[in-house]
C-alpha cells in the first residue's frame, strides 16, 4: 500500500433518530440515520406508519411526475417585439 493516501478510518457512533446508537467503523466523522433494526417495522414486527421514503420510491414518484405532465413548449413567436416577416421589415422603412 502507498503511503498517506488513504482516509483515516475512525471507530464512529452511529445514531437514530430514536435514540439508539451504535458502533462502526467509517472514514466519516459521524453518521446519523432516520431508521435502524430497533425502530423498523419489519425486524419489530409492529404496525407502525414509516413517513420516509427510500430512494426507489422516491424515484419511481419522479418518474410518474415527469410521465404525468407533458412539458409545455414556449410560445417564441409571441415574445417578439420587432417585425414578424420580411414584408413587415419592407413596409416599416
Amino acid at each position: 500500500m502507498k503511503a498517506n493516501i488513504h482516509p483515516k478510518y475512525n471507530s464512529i457512533q452511529i445514531k437514530c433518530s430514536c435514540g439508539a446508537s451504535f458502533t462502526s467503523g467509517s472514514t466519516q466523522d459521524n453518521i446519523a440515520v432516520d431508521i435502524c433494526s430497533k425502530c423498523h417495522p419489519f425486524f419489530t414486527g409492529e404496525m407502525r406508519f414509516v413517513d420516509t421514503m427510500g430512494r426507489v420510491e422516491k424515484y419511481k414518484a419522479k418518474q410518474a411526475g415527469a410521465l404525468a405532465e407533458p412539458k409545455k413548449k414556449k410560445n417564441r413567436g409571441a415574445s417578439q417585439t420587432g417585425p414578424q416577416t420580411l414584408s413587415d421589415i419592407r413596409a416599416s422603412s
